[in-house]
């Protein structure tokens, strides 16, 4: 996993711009005394400044809870194999930031069946993902993505598994931080996200509720 940080994911302070903007935009899909849940939590950019009453970490890679805030629990975990461990019915929001592209389609799949089952009854996941239909061209440079998803299918994929789609944005974010050159300012942030005009997204939001 180092290896694929330091090839795909090195540290950057502007990230926690973007994510500090993107949970305060998507904060009303969060009730603040929700027991929040993020799967492939990486650096910890999303969770740790998520508003909730208790907040859980999950990632493959062993370093990932030095860069958890010390009010968030970080358990070092195999998302493909080993969700259903954390407890079921035992959350009010599951995040997920590119994460399902990076299985097979069949794991993808397993892997959203095990959240809907640690989800409680009418609990959310909320995904960030690269959009396919728009980031084709870049979609493949990360060398371990695997499954290929559209803002038809994942919502398709989520439905399959029991969930009802509240919300899809096609167009949510850039691809990558690295593709575009502007400054990287709170404000800015926070502007693109509300703008119906999104230059250069190719990533998608995704929220859905579990029925």
């Amino acid at each position: 996993m180092s290896g694929y940080h330091d090839a795909h994911l090195r540290p950057d302070p502007s990230r926690r711009i973007v994510w500090a903007a993107v949970a305060a935009h998507l904060s009303r899909w969060i009730n603040p005394g929700a027991r929040v849940l993020e799967i492939g939590a990486g650096y910890c950019d999303w969770i740790n400044q998520v508003r909730a009453s208790q907040r859980v970490a999950v990632d493959i890679w062993a370093e990932f809870g030095t860069f958890a805030s010390s009010d968030v629990q970080a358990i070092v975990l195999d998302a493909a194999t080993n969700l259903r461990t954390l407890g079921e019915a035992s959350y009010d929001v599951v995040l997920a930031s590119n994460v399902l592209e990076h299985f097979v389609p069949d794991t993808a799949a397993a892997v959203v069946s095990d959240v809907a089952a640690v989800l409680k009854p009418g609990g959310r996941i909320i995904l960030i993902q690269p959009n396919f239909r728009l980031a084709w061209r870049r979609y493949f440079d990360d060398y371990t993505h695997r499954a290929i998803f559209t803002d038809v299918s994942l919502p398709a994929l989520l439905t399959s598994r029991g969930f009802s789609t509240e919300l899809v944005e096609s167009r949510f974010l850039p691809y990558s931080m690295r593709q575009t050159a502007w400054p990287i300012r709170p404000w800015l942030v926070a502007a693109y996200l509300r703008s119906p005009i999104k230059p250069l997204a190719g990533q998608m939001l995704v929220i859905a509720r579990k029925d």
